[in-house]
């Protein structure tokens, strides 16, 4: 339960389904990350190991617990029954794989529940057809899928003729009005305006190392600003070694992996993703809902989210591209203002209720095919 969007789908979801109607336990394999504690209270949460948070800090008792930790997981992946022999005790009505990587664990489960799959991943940028195709594949086993964006359902038809009849398009709720009061939970000072914040997991498809190298570009002609990145990942010391290399190491600001991530966005001045795939990510609508201008890559479901130049500004996923969006931000003050007004008008499309209302439904019609 680590910080991104699949998690916090989870955890918006559970707090807003309808308690009078719904029983839910969640498995976790791994008790961990920032969101592992974050679910109400009418909720069983049952977890296969501990986390880092519980292991030793002594080094030698820490490898010990991780080699166990990865032993038993291996077995349960295995031997899928043991898992439901040992963890889950009962019959469950509906199994749901909120991911790809859910999803043979809900497919080879013992019980006769209704199963549905949650697919969130833009496969036209993956270059694996073998790996695509395991999880789109997989994905048609289900009695129901339910995609996050319209994009993310069409691409697989158009690259891989395959079609999903029995299947929804349902978006991720955004809480615009939690984000704005988390996000005046504590000032942020930058030292250099403006600000381009940008949030998420460190991974080369996230296109931060293109966006560094564009934020190089643009001071070396003479546009002052700097870059905040909000959030860890793999990518961290690779990032840090190119800044060093690059000479940007005070204007490239990686802030790492933030519990609350609002403040350093709000007090930014822009919002760039430089993202080479997306699917329906939820930061685009929170920084809409901060009133921050937002410049997207035009990829995945984004397009869904942002009509370009009326309340965001769209790219191409390439350094030529978001280098000219950049310098239209840094020098066009009346675009961006104009894109500021009309994002903080154009957040009413993102109708939480309507998307609770939504998947209940799907829950609902499943339970009633399973009677």
């Amino acid at each position: 339960m680590e910080m991104g969007g699949v998690e916090r789908l989870i955890v918006d979801l559970i707090e807003n389904l309808p308690r009078d109607i719904f029983d839910i336990t969640v498995l976790l394999t791994i008790h961990q990350g920032e969101f592992r504690n974050a679910f109400p209270n009418h909720v069983k949460v049952i977890s296969m190991q501990p986390g880092r948070e519980d292991m030793s800090h002594q080094p030698w008792l820490r490898s010990l617990q991780l080699a166990r930790r990865a032993l038993t997981l291996w077995y349960y992946r295995t031997f899928p029954k043991a898992l439901y022999r040992r963890f889950l005790k009962k019959n469950y009505d509906i199994e749901i794989a909120p991911g790809y990587t859910d999803f043979d664990a809900v497919l080879s489960s013992p019980m006769p529940s209704r199963k549905i799959g949650w697919f969130h991943t833009d496969v036209g940028y993956d270059p694996n057809r073998k790996r695509v195709l395991k999880r789109i594949e997989s994905l048609q086993r289900f009695d129901w899928s339910i995609f996050g964006s319209r994009q993310t359902r069409e691409v697989i038809k158009e690259l891989y003729g395959i079609e999903y009849p029995k299947s929804s398009v349902i978006y991720n709720a955004i809480k615009i009005d939690e984000v704005r009061k988390k996000a005046d939970a504590f000032p942020v000072d930058y030292n250099l305006h403006p600000v381009f914040s940008s949030m998420g997991r460190l991974h080369s498809r996230k296109n931060y190392h293109t966006l560094m190298k564009v934020h190089k570009r643009l001071l070396d002609e003479g546009y002052t600003h700097s870059v905040a990145v909000i959030g860890g990942g793999g990518e961290m010391e690779n990032l840090k070694k190119q800044a060093l290399e690059l000479g940007v190491q005070h204007t490239f600001l990686l802030l790492d992996t933030q519990i609350n991530p609002y403040p350093y966005i709000k007090h930014s001045d822009y919002f760039v993703l430089p993202s080479e795939s997306e699917s329906y990510p939820l930061t685009i609508g929170e920084v809409m809902g901060l009133g921050i201008p937002v410049l997207s890559t035009n990829v995945g479901g984004i397009p869904e989210m942002i009509d370009h130049l009326k309340d965001g500004y769209l790219v191409n996923p390439d350094e030529q591209a978001i280098y000219e969006g950049m310098k239209v931000f840094l020098t066009d003050e009346k675009l961006v203002s104009d894109i500021k007004e009309n994002s903080e008008q154009s957040i009413i499309k993102f109708d939480n209720q309507k998307i609770y209302d939504e998947v209940s439904a799907v829950f609902i019609n499943e339970f009633k095919k399973k009677s």
